[in-house]
């Protein structure tokens, strides 16, 4: 399969139209198949994982310990809906980011398959810290706003809408628990300050979110350069970070500064929770 993906590499660059329609011949037949049982209870299509019960294990216990506690879910970068289903059995009130076409078809075909549609929120733009048109490199679960994020090709772009959690959500959910997921893939300081009001709303929102410390940089880039100023942006507020993994250990700014100076990624995980200071429940 390497060999193939190295022969069509060059094509690719120089007819990036015909890597398109044959992304868009594979996604059209993938589409095609029916939403499987899986054993959490909801049919779902489009990740053989997901469909399987399979995927992230440790953070979908984490999700679902959370959820018991929330009256609004809000999920940015919500792929094919796997968090929003855990969230929408539950009768939560869900609202789903998602800018890729592909994943929003399966996001509908999911909601839909459930009996969901007439009661999901869906916005089908990315969330960062303005307002406009940005370009997102990618597809599936690795598409970034982050030029050259694990090794996506520049000729893999297209544009997509580009909003604020403060513009879309703002105060609307004050005084109500909200569980915050993002898995934005390399974007999450650019929403974070889109997201002052939010941060500050009362009581704090639990946020997980997936930082990646070494994992997927551009080239040429070994540690995340926004990591200490994406935990710094939850210190300032009254929260406490916490690894979303089975030691569920608190994460301090010592340690962040530590990985920066030295490289040495001792977090081992790139999935966090995020909640008020002094929460016993993390």
């Amino acid at each position: 399969m390497k060999l193939i993906y190295s022969i069509l590499r060059p094509v690719a660059r120089r007819f990036p139209w015909l890597a398109q329609w044959y992304r868009d011949f594979r996604d059209g037949r993938s589409l095609a198949r029916p939403p499987k049982q899986t054993p959490l209870g909801f049919k779902l299509s489009g990740n053989p994982a997901m469909e399987a019960g399979t995927f992230e294990p440790q953070e979908t216990e984490v999700i679902q310990r959370c959820l018991e506690t929330a009256d609004v879910f809000i999920n940015i970068g919500a792929n094919i809906g796997y968090y929003c289903c855990l969230a929408m059995q539950r009768k939560i009130p869900t609202l789903a980011f998602e800018p890729i076409e592909l994943n929003l078809k399966y996001l509908y075909k999911n909601m839909s398959a459930n009996g969901w549609e007439n009661s999901i929120e869906v916005y089908p733009l990315a969330i960062g810290n303005r307002i406009g048109l940005i370009e997102i490199y990618g597809g599936g679960t690795s598409a970034s706003l982050v030029k050259g994020w694990s090794k996506t090709p520049e000729y893999y772009r297209r544009w997509v809408p580009v909003s604020t959690l403060d513009r879309l959500v703002g105060s609307r959910f004050e005084g109500r628990q909200c569980l915050i997921l993002a898995d934005i893939e390399g974007a999450e300081l650019a929403m974070l300050e889109g997201a002052r009001q939010l941060l500050r709303m009362n009581p704090k929102p639990v946020w997980i979110m997936e930082i990646c410390i070494t994992e997927h940089m551009p080239e040429g880039i070994h540690v995340n350069p926004h990591l200490l100023s994406t935990f710094r942006m939850f210190w300032e507020q009254g929260y406490e970070a916490w690894t979303c993994d089975k030691k569920m250990r608190r994460v301090d700014e010592a340690e962040i500064e530590a990985i920066l100076r030295t490289g040495n990624d001792t977090l081992r995980t790139h999935n966090f929770v995020f909640k008020s200071r002094g929460d016993a429940d993390a």
